[in-house]
């Protein structure tokens, strides 16, 4: 859900970084980027929108396609207001130079991680272990590497005996059907089509395997500087967002419909399914939408620091819920 999306979104991608290249925005426009074409993790902005929540606070929000690379070199450019990234990628930014990418988080779109390893059931791989010898389909970087290093290590397989597969599919099954065992997804996604589909398939879930891979993602990112000179508009942003989050919670057939309205192009039965699923993961067990929790927060950062996947040690550092209402 957050790899290449090809010629169309390539296309989509320069005639918006074209058109709000340069440009700032009056108090009370904001701009939204995306981490992928739209799908269920979006819900909630989409439910905001039609129900004319953001419009009763006095704001005017479009929504954006991303850039093929990402978000946030437009939301730290001044390009963007808020954008949908992930803990993973916003950690390394940070890091690097905070003062160069001025990017904080503002709210964990979805309370738990919910992605894992998805392979058929034939595959035989039914824990971590079992993916030695198998191929996997690796994004190439250097986080992947180190998640599925340590979750095979920390069940007692053989890490360098996994057949890392240079795959940038954008179906899953497509991959899984041709030139890999496993596959990196998001559940409520890529899960969800398995179960639509029939297939009997196999999932490990990284959060449930090692706490530390709890991380956020993904995550609801602001500018931090157009943030703090403009906090009242920030927060009505967030208080009417986390309207659309509870109302997609709550309603889920009815915003899968939303949803739909706005990406007729998604398959109805899917969203459906989808929407179901996250009804109870939006806020999960937080005691309110969008709340980061900074131990979970800092106890990632510091096992990707560990791992050297982090420049320096950033800590719980990176986010904020001060926007929260």
């Amino acid at each position: 859900m957050k790899k290449t999306a090809g010629i169309l979104l390539a296309a989509v991608t320069l005639f918006a970084i074209g058109a709000c290249a340069g440009r700032k925005t009056e108090a009370g426009n904001i701009r939204v980027v995306l981490d992928w074409t739209p799908n269920t993790n979006h819900t909630g902005i989409y439910a905001a929108l039609e129900k004319g929540w953001f419009a009763e606070a006095g704001l005017t929000v479009e929504i954006m396609q991303p850039p093929e690379d990402g978000a946030l070199v437009l939301l730290g450019s001044g390009n963007a207001e808020f954008a949908v990234d992930f803990q993973e990628s916003l950690g390394p930014a940070i890091a690097r130079n905070r003062d160069a990418l001025p990017v904080t988080a503002v709210a964990a779109i979805i309370s738990h991680n919910t992605s894992g390893i998805m392979a058929l059931k034939e595959s035989g791989i039914e824990r971590p272990r079992d993916l030695a010898g198998k191929r996997f389909a690796s994004w190439e970087t250097p986080l992947v590497t180190e998640v599925i290093r340590n979750i095979v290590e920390g069940d007692g397989g053989d890490f360098n005996a996994v057949r890392m597969i240079p795959n940038f599919a954008t179906d899953a099954f497509s991959a899984l059907e041709t030139d890999v065992d496993a596959i990196w997804i998001y559940y409520a996604w890529d899960g969800v089509a398995a179960e639509v589909r029939n297939l009997d398939i196999a999932y490990l879930d990284l959060g449930t395997i090692n706490e530390d891979l709890d991380f956020y993602t993904p995550v609801l990112v602001t500018n931090s500087a157009w943030a703090a000179a403009n906090k009242d508009t920030a927060k009505k942003f967030l208080a009417a967002l986390s309207r659309g989050y509870a109302f997609a919670s709550e309603n889920p057939a009815e915003a899968a419909e939303i949803l739909l309205k706005h990406a007729p192009e998604l398959d109805r039965t899917l969203v459906h399914r989808s929407q179901e699923y996250l009804a109870d993961r939006y806020q999960g067990d937080a005691p309110r939408w969008g709340e980061i929790d900074p131990a979970r927060w800092g106890r990632f950062y510091r096992w990707m620091f560990e791992r050297g996947l982090l420049e320096k040690d950033i800590g719980e550092g990176g986010f904020t819920n001060e926007y929260l209402p």
